[in-house]
């Protein structure tokens, strides 16, 4: 059963001036070869991999304008089966952390080995739901960053960037100093083909508005932008709390929209398909719908996928273009 209709296509190519090298570009392709074909081993390979069970009776949502829709499953069931693989054009992923944290329908106390075979299985689902132009953005921690991109890259993916989303609100210890940042992890399944647009995500230059360099500022007196750096933060960029306005109750680890709204803009196009295999609060749906993509999200409980679908369908994005410096208001 097809969920929604296929997406438009967008724009050929990237724009030249904003393509990697060629021989750049040659270079990292005949690195991910090489990566592919060597015979790297990780303790997670050691674990039996998960065989994707039938899923005809899986309890979906969906709308419309754009396509939108939510399917309530265990992702490495739901992917290897789902009609438009092929046809993704971003992935975005922010899977459990492996943190005993009580969810519903899912134990997030594995042994290590376990978590990682987990972790490879749901990222090859994934790239086979790829388009050839397609980008995969992995949320993760510390403890397992490295091996996200070890496997991406073993599988051909390229790695774009390594960035890092730095928020004030840690978690308070003393044994060690706080973590403060989680990994966004940007592959790109081919560094020219990808859908790459950085306009819409440009900011102001620290030259300019920190550094007050004339020559950095347009004849009419505004700073001058640039392409944000790899490390995020500022206003709108820190963890979701209780008295935040995204704050949506019923759900645990909350992304800000800010995050999504960067990721979303630069790595697709309108009409371009997303996907989330990790559907929590709908974050990623409920900015895809807001800039006009088609999107496919995937949870694994339906209480809370039950939630997430009423902020997707009804609610909105509150925060659209705040980050952006253009403040908007839109409900689907």
């Amino acid at each position: 059963l097809r969920l929604m209709a296929r997406p438009a296509k967008g724009p050929a190519r990237t724009p030249a001036r904003d393509r990697v090298p060629i021989a750049g570009a040659r270079a990292m392709r005949a690195q991910a070869r090489a990566t592919a074909a060597a015979d790297i081993r990780q303790l997670g390979d050691h674990a039996p991999r998960h065989i994707a069970h039938a899923t005809s009776d899986a309890l979906a949502f969906a709308t419309v304008d754009p396509p939108t829709s939510l399917i309530v499953g265990d992702c490495r069931d739901i992917l290897p089966r789902l009609p438009e693989r092929g046809s993704v054009d971003l992935v975005f992923a922010d899977p459990p952390f492996n943190r005993a944290v009580k969810y519903d329908r899912w134990n997030d106390d594995l042994s290590r080995e376990a978590y990682e075979r987990f972790t490879f299985d749901w990222m090859d689902a994934c790239l086979e739901a790829l388009s050839r132009r397609g980008s995969m953005w992995v949320n993760a921690p510390d403890e397992i960053a490295a091996e996200v991109v070890l496997h991406g890259k073993r599988r051909g993916l390229h790695l774009m960037n390594w960035c890092i989303w730095h928020f004030r609100f840690g978690q308070h210890r003393r044994a060690c100093v706080i973590p403060s940042k989680r990994h966004a992890l940007y592959f790109a399944r081919d560094p020219i083909r990808r859908i790459w647009n950085p306009d819409p995500i440009l900011e102001p230059s620290d030259r300019s508005t920190v550094y007050e360099d004339k020559r950095t500022r347009s004849k009419t007196g505004r700073s001058a932008l640039r392409v944000p750096l790899d490390v995020w933060y500022g206003p709108f960029w820190g963890r979701i709390h209780g008295k935040s306005r995204e704050r949506r109750v019923n759900h645990r680890n909350q992304l800000p929209e800010a995050y999504l709204e960067r990721i979303i803009l630069a790595s697709s196009d309108p009409g371009s398909l997303v996907l989330d295999p990790f559907c929590g609060s709908g974050t990623t749906s409920t900015g895809a719908r807001a800039y006009g993509r088609p999107s496919i999200s995937i949870e694994i409980s339906r209480s809370t996928a039950r939630h997430a679908w009423e902020r997707i369908s009804e609610t909105g994005m509150v925060d659209m273009g705040r980050a952006l410096g253009r403040i908007r208001s839109r409900k689907p």
